[in-house]
């Protein structure tokens, strides 16, 4: 089976299809967990699996798997999976390419009627990319056990719709109890989404590793008072506060360069009147870095740089950390053959941690796994402007295949 391939230009017509659910004007997506958009896409994806004569379970956080059976059916599946929800202003290739690269896979099996050993089964995992919903990674979280299905099924969005809600609202509230069973092995496809290979001319990466993420809620809180009569000395302004910790928390990372980092990616403002000092300032915190020592000293960093900034302005402040994803190490075996397939394949290739957090990370915890990464223009993901060459997304699902060929055997 050395020379065997998927079809590429199935593989891209199937993605560009789904990118349709959602599309943005700037030629993006926007499929927020459980809203219709992704009801859609879940349906499509079923539709497709259904077709090859895949089975199709969904459990109660609402990740769907569908299987393709193996002579063995009792052994442990291989897995392949990631995630169909976006970002609101998100690309049409971040989780969705992983998802129907192992949909692909399945479809060159099944054409070539080839058997497997041991089942093989692609998931779509449930609130991955947490824009609507926080955690991130939610749905994998549950499965491996990190999380409760009670938490999972609780979490609310800015309007106060719960997961648990909305699974029943669009009739992907499902009843198997899949969490627990084993797994022979999870290998997980995506863009890199950052520009490692691109620069370096690389189109596979070989995943060995991911970071450690962090994310925090921070409340800040001064005093609402009127613009004119309240002298600039009496304030209690909790948004220049605010933005004095924006400040130090991105030295938080400079001080860990080249691999730490720090984002601010919500913010605010209350009352939100022109002529009033703002009273209440809430916002999140992102940090990363691959060693747990080092997000640890962050951890810590964050905590006492908000509580000086705090008594500096004479504001109070709260912190919540409300994740946390220890850095990982993948399966050495697994990830070996990742690189064999590449090696098989012909692909130039390196080995690369993962800046972002994925659903193989929860994954890792319970089973062997690794991930395949391809390149995308310019690093740029979580953007409508997200892109990648359709030659690097079949390189990246050749390499699937054989890994999962191997991986597969009884």
């Amino acid at each position: 089976m050395r020379n065997l391939r998927v079809d590429g230009e199935r593989l891209w017509r199937s993605m560009m299809t789904m990118a349709e659910i959602g599309a943005t004007a700037k030629g993006g997506v926007c499929r927020l967990t459980l809203s219709d958009e992704d009801k859609a896409s879940r349906d499509l994806f079923i539709e497709w699996c259904r077709a090859i004569g895949c089975t199709i379970r969904v459990d109660a956080m609402g990740n769907i798997f569908a299987r393709r059976a193996g002579r063995n059916d009792d052994l442990p599946p291989v897995v392949i999976g990631s995630h169909l929800d976006s970002q609101p202003t998100g690309g049409k290739y971040d989780g969705a390419y992983g998802v129907l690269a192992g949909l692909e896979v399945l479809r060159t099996l099944d054409e070539r009627a080839i058997e497997t050993d041991r089942p093989i089964e692609v998931v779509s995992w449930t609130n991955e990319e947490g824009a609507r919903f926080s955690p991130a990674m939610l749905g994998s979280s549950v499965y491996a056990g990190v999380a409760d299905l009670a938490y999972g099924q609780g979490r609310t969005d800015h309007d106060g719709k719960s997961v648990g809600e909305e699974l029943e609202r669009i009739g992907y509230r499902g009843g198997d109890d899949l969490a627990g069973r084993p797994l022979a092995c999870y290998i997980e496809p995506h863009i890199e989404q950052g520009p490692i290979l691109e620069a370096e001319g690389k189109t596979i990466g070989v995943v060995t590793g991911g970071q450690g993420v962090a994310w925090y809620d921070v409340a800040v809180t001064g005093a609402d008072a009127h613009a004119g009569p309240t002298p600039i000395a009496m304030r209690r302004d909790a948004l220049l506060a605010a933005a004095a910790m924006l400040l130090r928390i991105r030295e938080l990372a400079v001080a860990e360069a080249p691999a730490g980092r720090s984002t601010v990616g919500e913010f605010r403002i209350e009352p939100g009147s022109r002529n009033t000092i703002p009273g209440k300032v809430e916002f999140t915190v992102d940090l990363r870095h691959p060693e747990r020592e080092t997000l640890a000293r962050m951890d810590e960093g964050l905590r006492a740089l908000i509580a000086q900034t705090a008594g500096e302005h004479g504001v109070d402040a709260a912190v919540e950390r409300i994740w946390l994803s220890d850095p990982i190490a993948f399966d050495a075996d697994v990830v070996q053959a990742v690189r064999a397939g590449a090696d098989l394949c012909g692909y130039s290739h390196r080995e690369i941690i993962s800046g972002a957090g994925h659903d193989a990370f929860h994954l890792s915890t319970i089973c062997p796994t690794a991930m395949i990464f391809v390149p995308c223009k310019d690093g740029v993901s979580h953007n409508e402007a997200e892109s990648a060459l359709p030659g690097d997304v079949e390189a990246g699902c050749n390499v699937l295949l054989h890994a999962v060929l191997e991986r597969a055997r009884g």
